[in-house]
C-alpha cells in the first residue's frame, strides 16, 4: 500500500515563514543586537525578583484569567474588566483576533509594508490579505484602506506607529478614517510602541475605542517594558470583541510569571517612563546623526529607525554585521535598527557613515 502524508489545510500552502531579529554571533568579537526592537535595558526594578518568586510554583497552571493583571490593567486605563483580554504577546492576540473575525473568502486589510505577522496570520485563518500600500513619506494611505473596504472586509490593521516604518497616523485623518469604516468591521489600533510617542497629534487609541465599538487598542509588554521573553500582550475592545478573544486564546498560555512580571511593572510607571524618556532622547541622537550623514529617514515615533535601501539592502545589513551591529533586513526594500545601548548605536552610525560615502 503507498504511504500518503497526513491531509493538511491548503491555506498553509506557501504561507510566509516570520523571520525573527537575527541574532549577535556568538564565540567571536561582541557583537549587538539591533535587530528585535528590544529594549536594552534589562526589566524594571522589583521585576526579576517577582518572577522569580512565582518560579517557585512552576510545577502548578498560571491563572487561567489572569485576574490580578486584568484588574490593573483595568484601574491603569479606567475601562471595564470585560473589556480586557490578553494573550501571548500582541501578535497572540492578533491571531486571536483574525481567528474571532475573518475566515475563507472574508478579506483582512493592512498597509504594507507593516508588520510582517500580519500576512501570517491572514493566512492561517484562511482568510484573504489585502495589502494597500504605504505613501512616499512610508505612512499609512488610510484614504487608500478605506477605499478598499467591501462587503468581505472583517478586519483592518492599522499599526501606529508603524513597524518596521516608524511613522505615524495622527488624531484627525485616524477619526477621517474610522468614520468611513462601517460599524460591523473590526478596526485594530496595534500600539506595541505607543509609550515611544512624543507627538501630541498622534491620539491614544484608548480615548478612541470609548464610543466606537468597532475598534480594539493592542497593546504589548515586550517592548517599552522589557519582558519580551515573557510573552504576555492585550487587547481593550468592547464586550463582544473582547468575549471572543477569551474564547480563542490558548488555555494558559500566559505564564504565572509573565502575569507576576506585567503587574509589578505596571506598578512601576516613574521608572518606566524614565527610561523611555532615556530611550527617545537616545533615538532623537541616532535620527540626527543619520540626517547630517544625507540620510532620509522617517521622523522615527518607536524605538527603531528605518531606512530605505532598496538593492543596497542586503549590503548594508552585512556592513553592520561586519562592523559589530545585527540589523533587521527587509530584502530589496531597506533595513529596521533597534535604538539600543549608546556603544550599539555609535557602531551602527559608523558603519552607516562609512556605507553612505561609497553610494
Amino acid at each position: 500500500m503507498t504511504e500518503k502524508s497526513p491531509k493538511l489545510r491548503a491555506a498553509l500552502d506557501g504561507i510566509p515563514t516570520y523571520k525573527p531579529g537575527k541574532p549577535a554571533a556568538a564565540g567571536g568579537p561582541r557583537a549587538f543586537k539591533l535587530s528585535s526592537n528590544e529594549n536594552p535595558y534589562p526589566p524594571l526594578a522589583g521585576v526579576l525578583e517577582t518572577a522569580a518568586d512565582a518560579a517557585a510554583s512552576l510545577n502548578r497552571y498560571p491563572d487561567l484569567a489572569c485576574t490580578e493583571l486584568i484588574a490593573e490593567l483595568a484601574g491603569r486605563f479606567d475601562v471595564p474588566l470585560e473589556h480586557l483580554a490578553t494573550g501571548t504577546g500582541s501578535v497572540g492576540v492578533a491571531q486571536q483576533l483574525v481567528q474571532s473575525t475573518a475566515g475563507p473568502g472574508d478579506e483582512v486589510i493592512y498597509a504594507w509594508r507593516s508588520f510582517e505577522a500580519y500576512p501570517i496570520i491572514t493566512q492561517i485563518a484562511g482568510a484573504t490579505s489585502v495589502r494597500v500600500p504605504l505613501t512616499d513619506a512610508e505612512e499609512h494611505d488610510l484614504e487608500a484602506m478605506a477605499d478598499a473596504i467591501t462587503d468581505r472586509t472583517r478586519l483592518i490593521f492599522v499599526c501606529n506607529p508603524n513597524n518596521p516604518t516608524s511613522t505615524v497616523v495622527r488624531r484627525a485623518e485616524l477619526e477621517r478614517f474610522l468614520d468611513r469604516v462601517p460599524s460591523d468591521v473590526l478596526v485594530v489600533l496595534d500600539e506595541a510602541y505607543i509609550e515611544f510617542i512624543r507627538d501630541e497629534r498622534v491620539p491614544n487609541g484608548i480615548d478612541l475605542y470609548r464610543d466606537r465599538p468597532n475598534v480594539c487598542v493592542l497593546r504589548t509588554f515586550s517592548k517599552a517594558y522589557g519582558l519580551a521573553g515573557l510573552r504576555v500582550g492585550f487587547a481593550i475592545a468592547h464586550e463582544p470583541v473582547a468575549a471572543a478573544l477569551r474564547k480563542t486564546a490558548v488555555p494558559f498560555g500566559v505564564s504565572q510569571l509573565a502575569q507576576d512580571a506585567a503587574v509589578a511593572s505596571l506598578r512601576s510607571e516613574t521608572a518606566l517612563r524614565e527610561r523611555v524618556d532615556a530611550l527617545v532622547t537616545e533615538r532623537a541622537r541616532v535620527w540626527e546623526a543619520l540626517v547630517a550623514q544625507g540620510w532620509t529617514v522617517p521622523d522615527s515615533r518607536a524605538n527603531f529607525v528605518w531606512l530605505r535601501l532598496g538593492e543596497r539592502t542586503a549590503d548594508f545589513a552585512a556592513a553592520c554585521e561586519a562592523a559589530g551591529v545585527v540589523v533587521r533586513p527587509f530584502p530589496g526594500e531597506g533595513v529596521r535598527v533597534t535604538v539600543g545601548e549608546r556603544e550599539a548605536n555609535e557602531i551602527f552610525l559608523r558603519a552607516a557613515e562609512e556605507f553612505r560615502k561609497e553610494l
